[in-house]
């Protein structure tokens, strides 16, 4: 079965473009459009799709509020969020709404495709040209720069092994299981394990919120 989207952008150029793209793959199908956050809710609700693309400035209803109602809704749903900004607040507020990722929209289309199948899958994606100027703002003082902070900040923190913080501090660094795996030298199935007992502790939906966490929290801090 291909992987069914629903793309959300109040220009409908940039929905044009999008479903030119995806229509594209075989692997991929277009099921319905939406200009505003309102009408993504409801066509959301009436085609469950498994990917929404979608825009965080838009009228009636921004992609934030929106993107939490659907995902209320239904958990099975991905939603991966796109921004014409590189330091973009509302990007980020989608992610804390549980958003599995979000991309500029200048992404290529082949990075744009694989994100969509990372997402469906699963997993969560971040642009790397994003990232690090969010989590530099995520980092500044306030948002917690010592252990006791983080732990009260993110009270299960707390319950972590010395080995699940340590992989969670890879994780928050961008590295993949493979790398953690190399870096620790453990097996990848080893730290696939590692890192799903640290979102049940954390009560995190994905790998992008646990980046996002650590971050916030102190656990890991830019340059460090």
């Amino acid at each position: 079965m291909p992987i069914t989207v629903l793309l959300v952008d109040d220009q409908e150029l940039m929905r044009m473009g999008l479903r030119m793209v995806l229509d594209a793959h075989e692997d991929i199908a277009v099921v319905g459009e939406a200009s505003d956050g309102a009408v993504a809710v409801r066509q959301a609700a009436a085609l469950h799709p498994d990917v929404v693309l979608m825009d965080v400035r838009m009228p009636v209803l921004d992609g934030i509020d929106a993107t939490r109602r659907i995902l209320a809704a239904d958990e099975r749903c991905r939603v991966l969020v796109m921004t014409t900004f590189d330091l973009d607040e509302h990007a980020l507020g989608a992610i804390r709404a549980g958003a599995s990722g979000f991309l500029l929209k200048d992404t290529p289309p082949e990075d744009l495709v694989s994100a969509i199948r990372v997402v469906a899958a699963g997993g969560a994606v971040v642009s790397p040209k994003v990232t690090k100027r969010l989590l530099t703002r995520l980092a500044d003082p306030g948002h917690g720069s010592d252990g006791a902070t983080a732990t009260a900040a993110a009270p299960g923190l707390g319950d972590l092994t010395d080995r699940e913080r340590q992989v969670l501090e890879l994780v928050a660094e961008g590295l993949s299981n493979g790398e953690i795996a190399a870096r620790l030298v453990l097996s990848e199935a080893t730290v696939k394990t590692h890192v799903g007992r640290i979102l049940t502790k954390l009560g995190l939906r994905d790998r992008v919120q646990a980046v996002v966490l650590a971050y916030e929290s102190g656990v890991v801090r830019p340059g460090a």
